[in-house]
């Protein structure tokens, strides 16, 4: 049977990553060469989401993915698979480069976890939130598709959790992987979604 979004289960909306060193032409990303349009592309998406989520009373996550100054906590990526990230200071802790972008500024209500690795539940409080707050339904959107998106979505899964990614609100640095991501995520791990269909329906529940 496939996964259908419930509205009786508790759901959280998990906004991964949406920095300015992913979505800004000054940001880090864009520095070391790569095309970061998509995930510009998906603010829009993002704000929509995160603005129905507050208006049903859905408690939103944000995550940055956050480096020591020194890189002491970059590991594998940093150190061989992307050494670049270190050369223009990329994601540093207290740098503009590793801040939410100002269309998504947090608000009070809202929790901020910070992760130096793709999955926003490894090495985060994450988990205690979402069992505190007894969620079992997750809502994801954010950058990029293929790397934090569907590895968090991969870890929510095998934690049982309901999990909806939303295709027009994930932004990749390439279209392929963008596609074979949610190709993927969809099959094994979740449902695919947009954020007009999730908009919906908590647009249903702020109405009551």
């Amino acid at each position: 049977m496939p996964l259908a979004f419930s509205a009786d289960l508790p759901t959280a909306l998990i906004v991964i990553d949406m920095q300015n060193g992913f979505c800004k032409p000054q940001g880090s990303v864009a520095q070391i060469g790569l095309d970061i349009s998509m995930c510009q592309d998906a603010v829009p998406g993002c704000v929509s989401l995160v603005e129905a989520a507050h208006a049903a009373g859905v408690p939103v996550i944000f995550t940055r993915f956050v480096y020591r100054k020194d890189y002491a906590d970059g590991g594998v990526v940093v150190k061989h698979l992307i050494p670049a990230l270190a050369e223009v200071n990329s994601l540093a802790e207290g740098s503009w480069d590793s801040e939410i972008i100002p269309e998504l500024t947090p608000g009070p209500e809202d929790i901020v976890i910070d992760k130096n690795r793709y999955s926003a539940f490894y090495g985060t409080r994450l988990e205690t939130y979402l069992t505190s707050m007894g969620i079992r339904q997750l809502v994801l959107c954010g950058v990029t598709t293929n790397m934090c998106v569907e590895t968090t979505a991969r870890d929510g899964s095998a934690r049982d959790y309901h999990v909806f990614i939303t295709a027009d609100a994930c932004g990749e640095l390439e279209r392929h992987r963008h596609d074979v991501a949610l190709q993927t995520l969809g099959f094994g791990f979740g449902a695919v979604t947009t954020t007009q269909d999730i908009v919906q329906r908590w647009s249903k529940v702020g109405a009551h």
